[in-house]
C-alpha cells in the first residue's frame, strides 16, 4: 500500500486487511523497526525507499545492511576455487561478491555493481550475461540475458529472492523472473542468500519451487518455522 500513497491511516489498515487496532500497531512497530516505514500519529508514512522505488537497489543496500555482509561472509565459504559461478542481481548478492574478491573463479553476472566488484581484479573471469538494463534494479535482463545464460553451465548460481513461502520461491519482475528461473536450470548448485524479512511473503510471480533450491543463507533473524519448512524440503540452512 505505501508504494503506491505516502501515507495511510490505521483505519484503512484495519478494514482493507481485516485486521484488528492491536494487530496492525504490533505490525507497524516491527515494520518501523526494519526501517520499511515511520509511524506517525493515527497511521504510518512510506520512507524514501519505497514509493516507485520498492525495488530500488541503491534503497535496498543500506537495508539490514549487517545482516547482508554476515549472510556475505558465510555464502563465500560455500564457494571453491575454479569454479564457474552466476552471481544474480540485488544487494544480498552484491555482499557476497565482496567477500568473493579474493577466490579465483569465473563469475557469471547480470549485475553491474556486481561486476564493477571484479572488473579490476586479475583472479576473476567475469562474463557479464548482456540484455536489457533496468535503472533501477542495476541488472541486465530479458530475452538476450536468457538467451546467454541458457548458453552456459555453472557450478553454483547465488541467487537473492524477493519472497519465500511453503509455496515456494517468488518475485514481482516478470523480467528478474525469466532470468533467475535460466540460472536455476543452467546451475548444478541453487544457493539462496535472504535476510528474515523475505520470508513469509510472497512475490507476484513463480520461480521455483522450494525443492529447486540446495542451500538457504540467512541471518539469525529467520524465525524456527522458516528453518523446519525449508529442512522438511530437503534444503540445507546456514545462519549467519
Amino acid at each position: 500500500m505505501l508504494e503506491t500513497r505516502d501515507f495511510i491511516d490505521s483505519e484503512t489498515l484495519c478494514r482493507e486487511l481485516d485486521a484488528s487496532e492491536s494487530s496492525v500497531r504490533r505490525d507497524l512497530d516491527i515494520l518501523e523497526q526494519e526501517g520499511l516505514l515511520r509511524r506517525v500519529y493515527g497511521g504510518a508514512v512510506a520512507v524514501q525507499s519505497l514509493p516507485g522505488r520498492a525495488f530500488d537497489y541503491a534503497a535496498e543496500s543500506v537495508r539490514l545492511s549487517e545482516e547482508k555482509d554476515r549472510i556475505g561472509k558465510l555464502t563465500a565459504g560455500l564457494i571453491e576455487d575454479g569454479q564457474t559461478v552466476i552471481l544474480d542481481g540485488g544487494s544480498t548478492v552484491a555482499a557476497v561478491a565482496r567477500e568473493l574478491a579474493s577466490k579465483s573463479l569465473h563469475i557469471v553476472t547480470n549485475s553491474l555493481p556486481i561486476a564493477e566488484t571484479f572488473e579490476s581484479l586479475r583472479n576473476i573471469e567475469l562474463t557479464l550475461t548482456g540484455g536489457y538494463l533496468d535503472p533501477r534494479l542495476r541488472v541486465m535482463l530479458g530475452p538476450f540475458c536468457e538467451q546467454m545464460l541458457g548458453a552456459i553451465r555453472a557450478d553454483a548460481v547465488i541467487m537473492g529472492i524477493g519472497g519465500i513461502t511453503e509455496s515456494g520461491i517468488s518475485n514481482n519482475n516478470t523480467l528478474v523472473v525469466g532470468s533467475e528461473q535460466k540460472m536455476i536450470e543452467v546451475a548444478s548448485r541453487v544457493i539462496l542468500v535472504a535476510d528474515h524479512t523475505k520470508f513469509g511473503r510472497g512475490g507476484m510471480i513463480p520461480v521455483a519451487p522450494l525443492n529447486a533450491a540446495h542451500v538457504v543463507v540467512s541471518d539469525a533473524g529467520l524465525g524456527s518455522e522458516y528453518v523446519a519448512l525449508l529442512r522438511d524440503n530437503g534444503i540445507q540452512v546456514l545462519l549467519a
